[in-house]
């Protein structure tokens, strides 16, 4: 519908569902997977709000638009279980904010629609604030991806349409 992603785009969350990781993202970022969504950390942090997540469909829309229903339910389920479970694990949160950004006045980046799931503090001031400079390392974020996945594995059953374990390919990495 109103789509900007240039030709030949390499999609940096598609060549995440593949199992393509960089120097921003590897298994040990992964919080969770199911069918047909996924959360990691976000390699980009706020000062006050650290180890933010996003969750994000395996199947490539651009943007809220053209997201399937299906898949709209998907990740605002995912993204409720892990905002429940930053709520829970991250010391002092007293809250959480999602966010999701359409176009390139819309604030989008990435063009691969995503939600992202704050944890919120006391006076935080998250929308006044911009992110830090440059990226996370994989071993900044790993810790809050764990905290999620611990909390997760032992919160969630397949009967919350969430798989218990993440993709055999990615489990086997993180072991």
């Amino acid at each position: 519908m109103y789509n900007h992603e240039p030709a030949g785009y390499d999609c940096p969350f598609c060549g995440l569902t593949r199992g393509r990781y960089n120097d921003l993202s590897s298994p040990a970022t992964l919080v969770w997977r199911t069918p047909a969504v996924f959360a990691f950390v976000s390699p980009r942090m706020w000062p006050t709000n650290l180890g933010h997540i996003l969750v994000v469909p395996n199947e490539h829309h651009e943007n809220l638009y053209d997201l399937p229903r299906s898949l709209g339910h998907a990740v605002f389920d995912l993204s409720q279980h892990i905002a429940r479970a930053i709520r829970a694990t991250y010391p002092g949160c007293t809250g959480t904010s999602t966010r999701q950004h359409n176009e390139p006045d819309g604030h989008q980046d990435v063009w691969h629609f995503h939600q992202h799931v704050f944890p919120r503090y006391d006076r935080d001031k998250l929308y006044a604030s911009p992110p830090r400079r440059g990226y996370a390392s994989i071993e900044e974020q790993a810790p809050y991806a764990l905290r999620l996945r611990t909390y997760l594995d032992e919160s969630l059953s397949d009967s919350d349409g969430c798989s218990a374990a993440l993709g055999a390919h990615d489990a086997a990495k993180i072991a």
